[in-house]
């Protein structure tokens, strides 16, 4: 019997970085978790972002799918520290282990003229990426029958009031991908079964959804009539950003408020017919 390639992953007790773990892990795939915490019972290693890893501990891999992301630092300069240093350790100790490919999950928030901390971060990681020969992946909003993630928490918010919050408009615009859209995509680039050209690719699809529009769908599927109490996203934005100066830490961060209201105009979806990549449209299943 042919020995089972093996896959290692940051971030596999994310969202994301679960539903990676779990399709690859049906599709035949060896796991190894690179996580805080690792756990009896499971091929995991101690990582931590930021933190120095050997070319030993990555000995055996074959793909490595860099899904985690800290979110603790507050300031541009801890960020760095962590998430663009702590990258540029792993793809190192990556390559210094022979790892054949790396894949590296990124943003729909990450742009040129983005204005968040996180998608400016989230570029910087792509360099890296790119000097290190990995794809990048920019993933839209995931959503899915595993509830997680902001698409989780929206859903949680439609389910348990029936008043929500709208911050500004509601005219932001979110594209979408199916967790399992994205997840046999990444499993395709690491089993050799396509090439994405240039190396960085918008992971969702087409259709734009305005903020206002998604939080009615996700209602209409729960049967549920919802209003709208309007929020001023500055006002919201510079109450969120005080309590964290005071060393707090609320559900919602001050910087995705910014992402949310400074998203990608026109993310480039031209390359992803010819490789491979097709995101169904969005669709929420009834509770």
């Amino acid at each position: 019997m042919e020995a089972k390639k093996l896959c290692a992953i940051t971030g596999s007790n994310g969202y994301v970085g679960g539903c990676v773990k779990n399709y690859f892990a049906a599709h035949g795939w060896e796991i190894l978790e690179l996580t805080r915490q690792p756990k009896t019972g499971i091929r995991a290693i101690q990582f931590q972002l930021g933190a120095e890893i050997s070319a030993s501990a990555l000995a055996g891999v074959e793909v490595l799918v860099h899904c985690a992301y800290d979110f603790t630092p507050l300031t541009m300069a801890q960020i760095c520290a962590v998430n663009v240093a702590g990258t540029e350790k792993l793809f190192r100790a990556a390559r210094a282990a022979g790892v054949k490919k790396i894949i590296c999950l990124s943003s729909i928030s990450a742009f040129d003229g983005c204005r968040s901390l996180y998608g400016k971060t989230k570029l910087e990681i792509e360099k890296i990426a790119r000097a290190h020969g990995a794809f990048v992946i920019r993933s839209g909003l995931v959503y899915g029958d595993d509830l997680g993630g902001m698409f989780g928490k929206l859903t949680a918010q439609v389910q348990k009031s029936s008043l929500i919050p709208l911050i500004g408009d509601g005219s932001q615009i979110q594209f979408l991908v199916h967790q399992e859209d994205l997840c046999a995509f990444i499993e395709k680039i690491a089993a050799g079964k396509t090439e994405i050209s240039p190396n960085v690719l918008t992971a969702a699809n087409a259709e734009p959804w305005p903020f206002k529009k998604l939080l009615r769908e996700i209602a209409r599927r729960q049967d549920k009539k919802i209003r709208f109490i309007p929020l001023p996203w500055r006002l919201l934005w510079l109450v969120i950003k005080s309590v964290e100066v005071c060393g707090l830490r609320l559900n919602f961060r001050s910087d995705s408020l910014v992402s949310l209201m400074h998203q990608n105009p026109a993310p480039d979806f031209s390359a992803n017919a010819k490789a491979g990549l097709v995101c169904r449209p969005f669709v929420v299943r009834k509770a």
